[in-house]
């Protein structure tokens, strides 16, 4: 029977929404793209893609079941990505701090090393993490036929919906870069609302740390 018009646009919204909160992917994606283009942004995007899908094949072929069989190890997997998340919500909102869309030197990387950060970046990304393991499988239904490819079907859905709106936000990031300079208080509450959410989300998160993972 496969996958119910429910369960796909269920899994679509929470991908967007998943997809529109700041987080590492968009950070790194919008640092490049400002500072060495839109090619680089994609390029970028092209290694998260991969670790999109690295992270589809395990969580359909049993990660999750390694995460419950290890605890310490998921707890501690969630602990650090909510780490990681409080330190980029205080870059931004610290004095001197910068937003995503801020434009800032930074080294000029070859596509390899772009797409290979691009692909470190999603696999270490907490929110990766939590949509493969937490959020797709409340879309599968076992009466509906094979729950593997169930998962794969709705992965390939939050992959796509989440290409499609991090490629737009690449090829806009120079254009609202060169807005933020031209109104540098605008800059200021981009930074706020940036740090907020991050902080927010990785509050979020450290409340789930010690939660254990399930099958």
């Amino acid at each position: 029977m496969g996958l119910s018009t429910a369960a796909m646009l269920g899994m679509a919204l929470t991908a967007l929404g998943m997809v529109l909160t700041p987080g590492p992917n968009m950070m790194y994606l919008v640092s490049r793209s400002v500072s060495q283009g839109p090619v680089a942004g994609l390029v970028s995007l092209g290694g998260t893609a991969a670790g999109f899908a690295i992270y589809m094949t395990l969580a359909n072929l049993g990660l999750a079941v390694v995460f419950v069989a290890v605890p310490w190890l998921y707890i501690g997997f969630k602990a650090v990505g909510a780490g990681y998340l409080a330190y980029l919500a205080w870059q931004a909102v610290k004095p001197g701090g910068h937003g995503i869309f801020e434009a800032r030197e930074l080294p000029r990387d070859s596509r390899w090393r772009l797409f290979r950060m691009g692909l470190v970046t999603n696999l270490l990304n907490p929110k990766t993490a939590i949509i493969y393991l937490a959020l797709i499988p409340q879309f599968i239904n076992p009466g509906r036929g094979s729950t593997i490819a169930q998962g794969f079907a709705l992965g390939a859905i939050q992959v796509g919906v989440s290409l499609t709106v991090n490629a737009a936000i690449i090829m806009a990031a120079g254009s609202v870069s060169g807005l933020l300079r031209l109104k540098p208080r605008w800059t200021v509450w981009q930074r706020r609302i940036t740090g907020s959410l991050l902080g927010t989300v990785a509050v979020m998160l450290a409340r789930e740390v010690p939660a254990r993972a399930r099958v």
